[in-house]
């Protein structure tokens, strides 16, 4: 386009002026990028303080160093958070949560390349060997020794080293529905909860006051805690589609009204900040629903302990594989396995 302009303001009597007019074309477009630029600037650091300031800081959430997977090794491949879910109910409507235990447990992993996430829940009752304690319940660790304790639990018992911690108190799902207007959840079994509300098997739109009942009822089935879980990662899925698939991500507006509604439910590791968050985005690109892999990490059933407690009797072998599986970057054939397994 450029060659073309030259030879017409070779015969025209006042090129000088034309030559300006395209210049000036050019500014102005360099100064509508630029208004642009801060424009995105301005909203990107509006969101950022929004996150930041909103969510709540675990203050020391990590154990001493030297009882960690090193960072930088095998063990420290891509991005693995902690996620753990609490229910502040009032005292006695659920007579198993005492102290500071967690009611949800998950381990959220990114790939080094991206382009995937595993969102893999551990169940609260699982028996495993509390580091400094013995052998007792997993989200025990957390009301004997806080988050640092917590978090080396989990780093011991699948190899793996965890970058971030978040907690999300349960009423942050009511207020994160009601942010994005509502979900449609894929219900997996029709059930009747404590407060009445019932659910019926398939899709089901929910409000911010159902998603709550939805996640956290666990009476209303024969396998308690089994089927809660489920029913927490039904919701998180119905959650990501919505996310997804309504541009609410690329929608400044929308975001920031999620970000502005959900961090207050949040409580975070100190470097779980906006700037975090953002020098991941670019493993996120492009992620769709089928690329985002739920599953509970393998267990042997019910049993009892030896102080006769019922537990979740915890299959070592199988928190070791996925730590393996973190570490080789073959986390998708490790679900795979599962998959054709029918776990």
């Amino acid at each position: 386009m450029s060659q073309p302009q030259y030879e017409s303001d070779a015969h025209d009597p006042r090129p000088v002026k034309k030559k300006h007019t395209g210049r000036n074309i050019i500014l102005v477009l360099l100064s509508l990028v630029v208004v642009l630029a801060v424009a995105a600037g301005l909203f990107v650091w509006n969101l950022g303080r929004n996150f930041d300031n909103g969510a709540a800081s675990l203050g020391n959430a990590f154990p001493e160093e030297s009882s960690r997977p090193a960072k930088g090794s095998a063990e420290d491949s891509g991005t693995t958070v902690l996620l753990l879910g609490s229910d502040k109910r009032p005292e006695g409507v659920d007579k198993d949560v005492t102290g500071s235990r967690a009611d949800s447990i998950m381990l959220l992993h990114i790939p080094e390349d991206g382009g995937q996430m595993y969102v893999m829940s551990i169940m609260r009752d699982t028996w495993v060997d509390i580091p400094g304690v013995g052998e007792s319940k997993i989200n025990a660790a957390l009301d004997q020794g806080g988050m640092p304790l917590m978090v080396q639990t989990l780093e011991e018992n699948f190899d793996t080293r965890i970058d971030e911690v978040a907690m999300v108190d349960f009423a942050g799902f009511e207020g994160l529905t009601d942010a994005l207007g509502g979900v449609t959840v894929n219900v997996p079994e029709t059930f009747t909860a404590q407060g009445g509300q019932h659910f019926e098997a398939g899709p089901q739109e929910m409000n911010g006051e159902q998603a709550l009942a939805f996640v956290r009822e666990r009476y209303a089935f024969s396998d308690g805690d089994y089927q809660r879980v489920r029913n927490q990662r039904a919701y998180l899925q119905a959650m990501m589609n919505k996310l997804l698939s309504t541009g609410t991500v690329s929608n400044p507006v929308k975001l920031n009204e999620v970000v502005k509604q959900i961090s207050p439910y949040l409580t975070v590791s100190d470097g779980l900040t906006s700037t975090w968050i953002a020098q991941r985005a670019p493993q996120l690109v492009g992620l769709s629903s089928s690329d985002i892999h739920m599953f509970t990490v393998p267990n042997k059933g019910v049993g009892t302990s030896a102080d006769g407690q019922s537990i979740i009797v915890a299959d070592e072998d199988a928190m070791k594989a996925i730590g393996k599986a973190i570490s080789d970057g073959t986390l998708d054939s490790y679900v795979q396995s599962l998959d054709q397994q029918g776990q």
